[in-house]
């Protein structure tokens, strides 16, 4: 008889302002979010757990975020830090298990299912490790797969009431998959989206245990090929393995915003904020990739994938950035509403060694950026119109820069 999966589910507790409260014990307790200024468009990045109780959110535009809670105390985000704590959490993790997924700067996967524990003693010595070793809080779902796991994960941290972290533990048992997950709503399951509930709704399906009911054939009918994954997913059903980084093969983050937004200001800085963490993950995962993307979806939730490609792959947060922004101005105009949008860079491999300095010229010169791709040539020629000649350089370039200060 096959063995169930054992699968944990771990989340950092507000995890950026988590990390300010060590930095500033003073926080502790008070009303606080990370994010962008009001005056610039910026969003909320993650917000305390007292704003929380005014109804500040993640992604909400920090002047709506003032204006929830006109005490709020606003700070910069300070990624490095957080990339940093991230990384060495990520690491302790690998003392429980080898099988760790990161998905997030703030969440991680793992399969402890060769482990001879049990699953909610292993998630409890997790969470003392993270606190006794970081000192800082964390929330745990566990079950026979991730699906089931991240839900529960989500339910428990949406129990918890008041200004404390949640530090939740919640354990789905085997074979209570499907029963666990039938009151929940549908749009707690992966790849239900407003649209697709309002869809749901239509045909009588409001909660999770309504769309089990329902037979493989109908949904096939109506959703196609996601159909059978929706009513897999609705009895917990999900055999996705937990990868680990060194199978990654692309880095992405996107933000939901609460409202629709049409400035440009705002939609710009969002753009930066999420490009200088896909590079941080990226350089922490010590890799480097040669294609940046960027995700749209618009109120009617159409939703939109652009790419530009370079000859040599990048690791930089700012060559990142500046391939994202030509990409947005390529396809956005004044007064268009953005409900998502999302950075990210594929074509992921390990950076190669570079050429040592007294490598003959002929053999530098390969390593240049021009190139005969009329395509690659004309996004060179875009990127430096817009943000200046020095916005992509060769090794050469730099090197007599440097040479000549």
């Amino acid at each position: 008889m096959t063995k169930s999966r054992t699968i944990i589910h771990l989340d950092l507790d507000a995890f950026f302002c988590s990390v300010e409260e060590l930095q500033n014990p003073e926080l502790r307790g008070k009303a606080f979010a990370v994010g962008g200024k009001p005056n610039e468009r910026g969003v909320v990045s993650s917000c305390s757990y007292p704003a929380r109780l005014y109804g500040v959110r993640s992604a909400m535009p920090m002047a709506n975020a003032l204006r929830l809670c006109q005490s709020l105390i606003v700070l910069p985000a300070n990624h490095k830090l957080y990339s940093q704590i991230s990384h060495q959490i990520m690491e302790m993790l690998t003392r429980f298990t080898p099988l760790v997924e990161q998905v997030s700067i703030d969440e991680a996967f793992l399969d402890i299912t060769s482990l001879d524990v049990i699953g909610d003693d292993s998630a409890r010595h997790m969470q003392n490790a993270i606190k006794n070793e970081f000192c800082l809080p964390c929330s745990l779902g566990v079950a026979t797969n991730k699906l089931v796991a991240k839900i529960a994960n989500d339910v428990g941290k949406s129990r918890a009431q008041g200004t404390n972290p949640p530090n939740a533990i919640t354990v789905v048992p085997i074979g209570q998959e499907e029963q666990f997950l039938a009151p929940l709503p549908v749009i707690a399951l992966y790849g239900v989206g407003p649209k697709t509930a309002s869809r749901l709704k239509e045909i009588g399906v409001s909660t999770i245990g309504e769309l089990s009911m329902r037979t493989p054939e109908e949904l096939r009918h109506i959703f196609g090929k996601i159909g059978l994954d929706l009513w897999l997913h609705s009895r917990g059903i999900d055999e996705t393995p937990v990868v680990t980084s060194h199978d990654v093969k692309s880095i992405s983050q996107e933000v939901t915003f609460s409202r629709d937004v049409t400035n440009k200001d705002t939609l710009s800085q969002t753009i930066s904020e999420l490009s200088t963490m896909v590079g941080q993950r990226l350089r922490q995962a010590k890799r480097s990739g040669s294609t940046v993307k960027l995700k749209i979806r618009w109120p009617d939730f159409t939703t939109i994938t652009r790419q530009i490609s370079f000859i040599h792959p990048i690791d930089q947060d700012r060559e990142i950035n500046s391939a994202a922004l030509l990409l947005f101005e390529k396809n956005w105009r004044p007064g268009m509403a953005v409900r998502l949008i999302g950075v990210g860079i594929t074509g992921l491999k390990y950076p190669s060694l570079q050429l040592g300095l007294f490598e003959p010229a002929a053999v530098k010169e390969q390593e240049g950026i021009e190139s005969d791709n009329p395509q690659l040539k004309s996004a060179i020629e875009e990127l430096r119109k817009r943000f200046g000649q020095d916005v992509i350089q060769t090794a050469n370039q730099l090197l007599r820069a440097e040479t000549n200060e």
